[in-house]
């Protein structure tokens, strides 16, 4: 490891197929050559949401998922992809998952930068959430939709994690490292038990987990 990188404690973190995506106006405004992409790995969702759960995992998958639905080999384009959340923001884990999704496809909502030269390159309010229409199957986390801006070209994906297996033990031992009363051992031994069900979802996801509607 580099010096000055993150130092996490999970070797299955470097296993996660990585997320690549070419930016138009990093290349514009100097950031990166024209060939190069950006290259998202698991670790940088984990920066971004201060943790890793199933449903930052969940999130980071499905967009996955999705930009190969979209894309097939070509690299997608960030900033070209508009995304749509059944449900509103405070719609089970809606909120944290956008930010995901956001953060990887450059869609953004009401805060996204507005583009130059009348708009171009905008990623203001690529981003939204349909309050009126939630997950056809109540038992899921999610339900969202990508789309290829300007084109007819969509897909949704329903991400479910119910069927994840739980040990027995996550329930003495959850309160014990929450509330940071537990020893360093029993605090270790919950992340292990709890990064369990992280790795199953970006490694070995369940049949059903990820469900694809292609709308196009």
């Amino acid at each position: 490891m580099a010096e000055g990188q993150t130092k996490f404690n999970k070797d299955f973190f470097d296993k996660v197929e990585p997320i690549k995506l070419k930016d138009p106006l990093a290349f514009v405004l100097g950031a990166i050559d024209r060939n190069e992409a950006f290259v998202f790995k698991y670790a940088d969702a984990v920066k971004l949401a201060g943790h890793s759960c199933p449903a930052v995992s969940g999130a980071y998958k499905l967009t996955q998922i999705a930009l190969k639905k979209l894309y097939g080999k070509e690299t997608p384009i960030r900033g070209e992809i508009e995304v749509k959340m059944k449900g509103g923001v405070d719609y089970k884990a809606n909120g944290p998952i956008s930010q995901v999704i956001s953060f990887i496809t450059g869609a953004c909502g009401e805060t996204g930068f507005h583009g130059l030269g009348g708009g171009m390159y905008s990623r203001h309010n690529l981003l939204t959430f349909d309050e009126e229409n939630l997950p056809d199957d109540p038992k899921s986390v999610c339900s969202v939709v990508f789309q290829k801006a300007g084109t007819p070209k969509s897909v949704e994906v329903t991400y479910s994690n119910y069927m994840l297996p739980t040990d027995p033990r996550m329930g003495d031992l959850m309160p014990l490292a929450v509330r940071g009363t537990g020893t360093d051992e029993q605090i270790k031994e919950f992340g292990t038990l709890w990064h369990e069900r992280v790795r199953k979802v970006l490694l070995d996801p369940p049949e059903g987990m990820f469900v694809v509607k292609d709308l196009s």
